[in-house]
């Protein structure tokens, strides 16, 4: 599809549906990295094409590209969906306590954290990146945007996402390479 022709989306069913079979697996791929739930997963898959269609009208070709333009729309979707999880779940966790666990409980849960110790260090360091910098890093290195399609997403200039993304690369190496250096018996989570 010709970035000119992109508003059509909102009222021409055709335009809509040449739109969508080109950009459904790819918005399927981004949401399925952030969502386990497999109805969660079609639901904000669903949710980021209708967000397209009534986003459509205002589309600007110098902003980027169709497919740069529709993950912006995907990371929104998403990123507010797991904002409103997030709440829930506090609010769920106030009311409910604690479940009480017996051993057997206990043991497999210490071994599926033991197991992703190594996942975990590199979501702690993603943790500690500034969201800009974390924004380019995803679209870049998870979903496969290119530095100037992820600045077109995030509404920034590409040499803007550029400089974040080795910022970001760096800061990542530099937390990753510290918790490697951490003597074996040491079993302290690195700082944040």
């Amino acid at each position: 599809m010709r970035p000119h022709e992109l508003p059509r989306v909102a009222h021409d069913p055709g335009t809509f549906e040449a739109f969508y079979r080109e950009h459904v697996e790819a918005v399927q791929r981004f949401v399925a990295r952030r969502v386990a739930d497999p109805h969660l997963a079609a639901d904000l898959t669903a949710e980021v094409f209708v967000a397209a269609i009534d986003a459509a009208p205002s589309y600007r070709p110098g902003r980027g590209a169709p497919r740069a333009w529709l993950f912006g729309i995907a990371r929104n979707v998403v990123h507010s969906e797991l904002r409103r999880a997030s709440r829930e779940r506090r609010a769920r966790a106030l009311v409910e306590g604690r479940r009480l666990l017996d051993a057997d409980d206990i043991a497999r849960a210490q071994e599926r954290i033991d197991a992703a110790a190594r996942a975990r260090e590199l979501y702690a360091a993603l943790e500690v990146l500034p969201e800009g910098e974390r924004a380019v890093f995803e679209l870049n290195a998870l979903d496969d945007l290119t530095p100037g399609e992820a600045a077109a997403a995030l509404g920034i200039r590409p040499v803007t996402a550029r400089v974040r993304l080795h910022r970001a690369r760096a800061t990542l190496r530099a937390r990753l390479s510290e918790g490697n250096s951490q003597p074996e018996g040491d079993t302290q989570p690195m700082e944040a």
